[in-house]
């Protein structure tokens, strides 16, 4: 029968799912389940690598075997059909997996009969009208079903393999070659002439199968025409299977026919030398995982989970520790993964359970893991938490090396404590290292914030002559540090330091360079550099525009700012909070409440009032002497009075002053010495002036009440 089989498979290979696909479902339901489940890739199968020195042995090339028997003598099992070989051994390696799945717990001798009895029955409905009676087992519908499925995915795969293999053949045959050098020729480049290589070769393809089945046909007609002759090609094979009394029994399962050839990116993987490779690599992957680190099972899993489920806020984690840690008794590397984990679930529950374990005698905490949470700790603004544990590391012996240093220095910079910044900073260079672009980068941000911004440009000129460049935002940082204190020299002097750098000025830079100018009382310089501005292309934004008119504001020329707003209007630009929030100051302090109002409701149309423009409606409410509404701006300065600033509070006070109400004057001058300002010695004497002489104009009602 097999001999029949094979010789009907060359003259066409697909026979063999033709005829398992016609068979009509009829078998009766058997022990095997329904249905089975898709294979799982993390199974080593019949075909893998072998994973020990046995395994590596067997994996010898062998002769292959497909339908082997007692009676079958090896010469003639070598002359089986490749492709009914390769079939087989793709369908056993298909179905395999199946039924691993479907029944984990079997030995593999039962699995392999399994496998047997489907192979018995898939060989005996090779040949035509024949029915599976050679075993009797029946299989039930859905195995059939699953072999059929099997059998067309393993010819798909084949006649996908084929293509591809016949494809490389043909993309560098001489006519798609010059077609491509052609299509070169008149400027087809890229994937464009790639797209066009593949279709012309697809297209020689089809034509060289059209030539092949018009030889297949000639052939076939001519062995019809020699059996009606009586001249049969398989004579021989035919008689020596009757004289061997029929078919042959299958007994084992088909092998491969050869060694089994695997190519990935042209390497050769059938090589036995792969075998003791893969031993290897198996033996390499037990050091992947440490043999210390434990298995967390049972009731330690369920301790885990309560704690990594807990709440940082309302539980005490130490408890649940406790139970972990006498449960598993574990090592550093036990904590670290535990610590790995919770960090996953919560950044919060992670900060309070690291901190207990730098206590902890089996964690063995060291100078790494202070370093770790201080910087943890800093990156999310936790500042006396990191000082905390800074503090806790310097008593326990552990002094600050230069990654603590480092950790501290980007910590107190981005704060702006420029003493302690200074300190972890002078630490650095008393310790030998050399400070780099980050380093230098926070400390110059550090003076920056505090408004010293000279002694950041003396770093920035070490920094220049290490040969180390600074970057834009170092340049920035300067410039708005220089304009902020009005500084013009030193922000012009970082402007041409940028420019001969190579960064080529924005829109930012200009802004910050006309509010220097404006805040150093040069409105004409300020517009200039306004003008600038525009000449180079850039059209102002609000906060520019605010600029502006702020310089406007200290020289108190009303006429030049609302002729460039009107300038500006003409050219499409509206004004928006920011430039409002000026207009507002500069009429609060001319006293003129109806159009300081009337740009208010602008403002509030536009979005929230800023915190600032509270600071103008309460001196002005207060010097015209509008005591309810003068009393809810103030209302609303001391409810965020931490964010009001030296001048800001004289400003309130002095209004205050102006307008009578001496117990919020005395009130404000009292949270300012608070704040840690010292007020102006005039303040003092005028609100004892008032007091003495119990002095208080009665309000008189104008622009409101």
């Amino acid at each position: 029968m097999r001999s029949l089989i094979f010789s009907r498979l060359r003259s066409n290979p697909r026979l063999l799912l033709s005829r398992i696909a016609s068979i009509s479902i009829t078998q009766s339901p058997s022990h095997i389940p329904l249905p089975l489940p898709p294979p799982s890739p993390s199974i080593r199968y019949f075909h893998d690598l072998p994973s020990s020195a046995e395994g590596a042995h067997l994996a010898q090339p062998k002769p292959s075997r497909i339908l082997q028997s007692d009676s079958q003598p090896v010469d003639e099992m070598e002359e089986v059909d490749e492709s009914m070989n390769e079939f087989l051994s793709r369908f056993v390696w298909t179905i395999r997996p199946k039924l691993v799945d479907a029944y984990p717990d079997l030995p593999r001798e039962t699995l392999n009969a399994m496998l047997l009895v489907i192979c018995q029955k898939v060989a005996a409905l090779m040949e035509p009208g024949a029915v599976a009676e050679d075993t009797p087992v029946d299989l039930s519908e859905d195995l059939w079903k699953t072999i059929l499925e099997v059998s067309n995915s393993v010819q798909e795969t084949m006649r996908r393999d084929r293509i591809r293999e016949e494809l490389k053949k043909y993309l560098h045959c001489e006519e798609v070659k010059e077609m491509c050098r052609f299509a070169a020729d008149i400027g087809i480049r890229g994937p464009m002439l790639r797209e066009l290589r593949f279709k012309w070769t697809r297209e020689k393809l089809e034509e060289v199968d059209f030539y092949r089945s018009l030889d297949q046909m000639r052939e076939q007609a001519q062995v019809q025409e020699q059996l009606e002759k009586g001249i049969s090609l398989t004579s021989g094979n035919d008689s020596s299977m009757e004289k061997k009394g029929g078919a042959s029994k299958l007994l084992a399962l088909p092998q491969r026919k050869g060694k089994i050839k695997y190519k990935i990116y042209g390497l050769d993987l059938s090589d036995p030398e792969w075998a003791e490779l893969a031993n290897k690599v198996e033996e390499s992957e037990k050091h992947f995982l440490p043999e210390e680190l434990q298995p967390v099972e049972g009731k330690c899993k369920k301790v885990e989970e309560s704690i990594l489920s807990m709440n940082p806020k309302r539980n005490d984690p130490k408890p649940l520790l406790d139970e972990w840690k006498e449960l598993l008794h574990p090592r550093r590397v036990d904590w670290l993964a535990l610590l790995d984990r919770i960090k996953e679930r919560s950044v919060n529950l992670y900060f309070k359970i690291a901190e207990l374990l730098l206590t902890e005698e089996s964690f063995g905490s060291n100078i790494r893991d202070y370093s770790k949470l201080i910087d943890a700790h800093s990156k999310a603004d936790r500042i006396e938490d990191a000082e905390r544990i800074l503090q806790a590391m310097i008593e326990k012996g552990i002094m600050p090396d230069v990654i603590v240093s480092l950790v501290l220095v980007h910590m107190y910079s981005k704060v702006g404590n420029l003493d302690r910044a200074k300190d972890a900073f002078d630490s650095l260079r008393r310790e030998g290292f050399e400070p780099d672009l980050k380093a230098y980068s926070s400390m110059i941000t550090a003076y920056a914030k505090v408004g010293i911004p000279k002694e950041g440009e003396t770093l920035m000129r070490q920094m220049e002559a290490r040969d180390i460049k600074p970057t834009r935002e170092i340049y920035m940082e300067l410039l708005k540090a220089f304009a902020k204190n009005g500084e013009v020299d030193g922000a012009q002097r970082i402007m041409n330091n940028m420019q001969f750098s190579g960064i080529q000025p924005t829109l930012e830079s200009f802004t910050l360079l006309v509010q220097a100018y404006g805040k150093a009382g040069d409105p004409d310089l300020a517009r200039g550099h306004f003008d600038h501005m525009i000449k180079s292309g850039y059209k102002p934004d609000d906060q520019c525009t605010a600029n502006m008119m702020a310089a406007y504001c200290r020289k108190n020329l009303l006429d030049k700012a609302l002729d460039l707003l009107l300038t500006l209007e003409k050219d499409g630009f509206q004004p928006g909070i920011a430039t409002y929030s000026i207009l507002v100051d500069w009429f609060g302090q001319l006293q003129l409440v109806e159009e300081a109002e009337a740009i208010l409701r602008k403002i509030a149309e536009k979005g929230e009032t800023p915190f600032e423009v509270h600071v103008s409606l309460c001196c002005m409410y207060s010097r015209t002497r509008q005591e309810a509404k003068a009393r809810k701006s103030l209302k609303i300065l001391e409810a965020r009075k931490e964010l009001l600033q030296a001048d800001q509070f004289e400003r309130i006070i002095s209004g205050l002053l102006a307008g009578g109400l001496l117990d919020d004057a005395k009130r404000m001058l009292e949270r300012m010495q608070a704040r840690g300002f010292t007020p102006p010695e005039h303040f003092r004497f005028s609100l004892t002036a008032a007091q003495s002489i119990s002095r208080q104009k009665p309000f008189t009602k104008r622009g409101g009440n």
